[in-house]
């Protein structure tokens, strides 16, 4: 089934970008699919877009979605066994900063579900600044961690002092944006700050932060309309080196 969608890739497509690093496919671990149908589903519609290779990052988020690495290896494990195991790269998560990540990141021999080569997502909320960012980015790198922090451009705290996410790079976290900010999707502001980064080259990573078919439509809809790489010329997109690493 997978050849055929590959083979009827429309014109403007997401080839250049080739593995998606940051999406909530995996069934049954948080806000993305709720059972495997629904992840099968959506591989499929992305696979036509152009992603050869999916590594997938549920929420790691004490309150709400309290997922281990056990449990996203499950739900990793159910989706091999479909039709889509061959766009299956693997599994990590993006991990919440708050008291409860602190508390993991100084445990004895704690260990994060990781993307290749140690490289960790992290994530704050939307509406306020984790307190205690900056330490846990230092410290992160202190213990051989590679912090990647995702979509900067979607944290309204920034959306007045943009050059406050340089600060990120200053400290050597690397960056990650929605191909949906781009889009528009969040609202005209997140678009404005992700062009903002894309334009001065401060982007290392792109995610389609899938989690439901709404999404997927966007992605769709979006590629009708333009070839979205543009956007990305002026900056060294990461996502295949990434994955030439091994892990």
């Amino acid at each position: 089934m997978w050849h055929i969608f590959s083979r009827n890739r429309q014109k403007n497509n997401l080839t250049w970008m080739g593995v998606d690093m940051h999406s909530h496919i995996l069934p049954g671990l948080d806000d993305g699919c709720k059972d495997v149908e629904q992840s099968t589903t959506l591989l499929e519609r992305l696979a036509a877009m152009g992603l050869a290779k999916f590594h997938f990052t549920p929420h790691v988020f004490q309150d709400m979605y309290p997922n281990t690495r056990e449990r996203i290896a499950a739900a990793f494990s159910r989706l091999q066994l479909t039709g889509a195991k061959d766009l299956l790269a693997g599994y990590a998560a993006e991990y919440m900063v708050d008291l409860h990540f602190d508390q993991l990141l100084h445990s004895e021999g704690q260990s994060f579900a990781c993307l290749p080569d140690k490289h960790i997502l992290i994530e704050m909320s939307y509406i306020q600044e984790s307190k205690n960012i900056e330490k846990s980015i230092f410290d992160l790198q202190v213990k051989g961690y590679k912090p990647i922090l995702a979509h900067p451009e979607r944290y309204v705290f920034y959306h007045q002092e943009p050059q406050r996410i340089q600060r990120f790079k200053d400290l050597g976290c690397l960056l990650q944006v929605n191909l949906l900010s781009v889009l528009g999707y969040y609202g005209p502001r997140e678009r404005q700050v992700a062009l903002q980064l894309l334009q001065r080259g401060a982007i290392d990573f792109v995610g389609s932060d899938v989690h439901h078919e709404r999404h997927v439509k966007t992605l769709e809809r979006g590629l009708q309309k333009e070839d979205i790489s543009k956007y990305f010329k002026k900056c060294n997109i990461r996502n295949a080196a990434l994955f030439s690493c091994k892990t």
